[in-house]
C-alpha cells in the first residue's frame, strides 16, 4: 500500500538516524512527504509555520510526528509540553522513537503526552520492520485526530499560514539535550 500525503515530521538531532528512518518510511510505502527538522525550536518553528515553514504546500502539518530525546536549543520535554498546550496541534500523535528506553523516561513522555514509546532498533532491517507496523497501524488503521481548525490544505483556519506560537517555554541557560526530564 502507498500512503501519499500523509505528512510524517522527524524530529532527529542525529543525521544518519533520521536519513535511515526517512529512508525505512519511504521503503514501506511513504512516498510523500517525509519532513526532519533537527531541534526542538526547529520543530515549533516547523508546526508554528513560521520562517522557513510559511508554505503549507511544501512544508504541510504532519499526521504524525517522530520525536527523538535527544535535541539541542528546546529539550523534548519542552517541545512536547508546548505542543499539548497548542489548542490546535494537541491532538497530533507523537511517536517517541529514540535509543534511550528507561522506564523513567518511558513514564515521563507518557506523561507529557506521547502516543507511542519506541526504541530504535541498531540494524536498518529491524527499522523496516518497525516502520512497517508503525505505518500499517498509524496510516491505515488508526483513526486520525483532525487538528483544530485543519483545512484539508494542511493549513489552520484562522490562522493564515500556521499555528500561532503561545506558551513558549523560557529556556534556561544550559537546557536542551541535558536538561533533566
Amino acid at each position: 500500500m502507498s500512503f501519499v500525503n500523509h505528512t510524517i515530521l522527524i524530529v532527529d538531532n542525529d543525521p544518519d538516524h533520521a536519513h535511515f528512518t526517512a529512508l525505512a518510511l519511504q521503503k514501506v510505502g511513504v512516498i510523500t512527504p517525509v519532513q526532519t527538522v533537527s531541534d526542538g525550536e526547529e520543530a515549533i518553528s516547523y508546526l508554528s509555520g513560521e520562517g522557513a515553514y510559511r508554505d503549507r504546500e511544501s512544508t504541510p502539518l504532519p499526521v504524525l510526528m517522530l520525536l527523538d530525546l535527544k535535541l539541542p536549543r528546546l529539550s523534548w520535554v519542552e517541545l512536547l509540553s508546548w505542543l499539548r498546550k497548542q489548542p490546535e496541534l494537541s491532538r497530533l500523535p507523537v511517536i517517541v522513537l529514540t535509543q534511550a528506553g528507561e522506564s523513567s523516561l518511558v513514564n515521563r513522555a507518557y506523561e507529557l503526552g506521547c502516543n507511542s514509546y519506541l526504541v530504535k532498533p541498531a540494524a536498518f532491517n529491524a527499522l523496516l520492520v518497525m516502520m512497517q507496523g508503525l505505518v500499517q497501524y498509524w496510516l491505515n488503521l488508526n483513526a486520525a485526530p483532525q487538528l483544530c481548525g485543519a483545512t484539508g490544505s494542511g493549513r489552520l483556519a484562522g490562522t493564515g499560514t500556521g499555528v500561532a506560537r503561545t506558551d513558549l517555554p523560557d529556556i534556561a541557560a544550559g537546557a536542551g539535550s541535558d536538561a533533566k526530564p
